[in-house]
């Protein structure tokens, strides 16, 4: 209990430091806003965090689970509009806590109820908001299909104004091989409550929801799903090199796409669109910095070379470096 109690701590405190470094340059405009927004981040970090504890044996695992929820594309676009909208998406992970950690043996049936907690709280506070005639988001703010290109171009996304959905460039690999152990493993309930998710984020709104919240629920089962490929990445063997090699594989074909998509925004609209084609240029050489680091363990695992700390070291170092240059570009495009 206590070991858990000091990692939650130490997590808390780097997710909050992450957030004070990263807003820092704005702390002088708005500074209630951001601090709300610090804190909200912070929030939905821990949160991430500790759901994340229940299937990812790893502290780093969990660590870099909870930061790709708390500092990705989605929970950073929820601060444009008023913060109580970020702190719903950060209250979203421990709404899944008492389902996740509660019921057992014979109360296992609980858990269905238990998870429609957090879609029982979007509603709730919808109603709310809407009774008192205070609307912290437009309630016609849906996912497009335009928004789509945010799953292979978040920095886009970003510059063109877009809902921001998915998530950064390195952890893609890693949400693979989660997505590969959640299939094998046959987990129908964590399927079902994704798929949930999807379908509300790209239908109308409904019980004066704004559809793009429900958005919340796919990219929180994502980010432990990321978490738990993380590790399965570094803890892989001889059998598993595959996965490995298919992970490095879709790393090199989105930094080949993306580059392509440059040329294509270089020749097509020339200087007009020359910021687009420079921010494609950028995805490209993270997605080569992730087919790097991914093809790296795949030739130790070939090698038979347990070194878990080392692969800890490429990987973590690849992650934390997608997330910190993307997070501090999209939050630049925010404020």
């Amino acid at each position: 209990m206590i070991k858990r109690l000091s990692q939650f701590a130490a997590a808390g405190v780097i997710y909050l430091l992450l957030a004070v470094y990263l807003y820092l340059p704005y702390f002088k405009g708005e500074p209630k806003l951001v601090c709300a927004t610090v804190l909200n981040l912070s929030l939905a970090s821990s949160g991430c965090f500790v759901l994340s504890r229940r299937w990812v044996g790893s502290f780093a695992g969990s660590l870099f689970s909870g930061a790709i929820y708390g500092f990705g594309p989605f929970v950073l676009g929820m601060t444009k509009f008023h913060p109580s909208a970020a702190f719903l998406a950060a209250t979203i992970p421990w709404l899944f806590c008492p389902a996740a950690f509660g019921p057992r043996g014979g109360r296992q049936w609980l858990r269905l109820p238990l998870s429609a907690l957090p879609f029982l709280a979007i509603v709730v506070f919808f109603q709310i908001t809407a009774y008192l005639h205070f609307f912290p988001m437009p309630i016609h703010t849906t996912l497009q299909g335009s928004d789509l290109v945010g799953l292979l171009a978040p920095l886009v996304s970003a510059k063109r104004g877009l809902t921001l959905i998915g998530f950064y460039h390195v952890p893609i690999a890693c949400l693979l091989m989660g997505l590969a152990m959640l299939v094998k493993a046959r987990r129908l309930g964590t399927m079902a409550i994704l798929l949930a998710g999807t379908i509300l984020a790209f239908s109308g709104p409904f019980f004066e929801v704004a559809p793009v919240m429900w958005a919340a629920v796919p990219t929180l089962c994502c980010a432990v799903m990321i978490g738990a490929g993380m590790q399965a990445l570094v803890c892989s063997g001889i059998a598993d090199k595959k996965w490995t090699l298919a992970g490095a594989s879709v790393m090199a074909a989105l930094a080949i796409i993306t580059l392509l998509l440059a040329t294509k925004y270089f020749s097509v609209f020339a200087g007009l669109a020359d910021g687009y084609a420079r921010l494609f240029v950028q995805t490209a050489k993270l997605y080569i910095l992730g087919t790097v680091a991914i093809s790296i363990l795949f030739f130790v695992t070939c090698a038979k070379l347990r070194i878990h700390w080392l692969r800890w070291v490429i990987l973590g170092a690849a992650l934390a470096i997608d997330i910190f240059l993307s997070a501090s570009f999209v939050i630049g495009q925010i404020f």
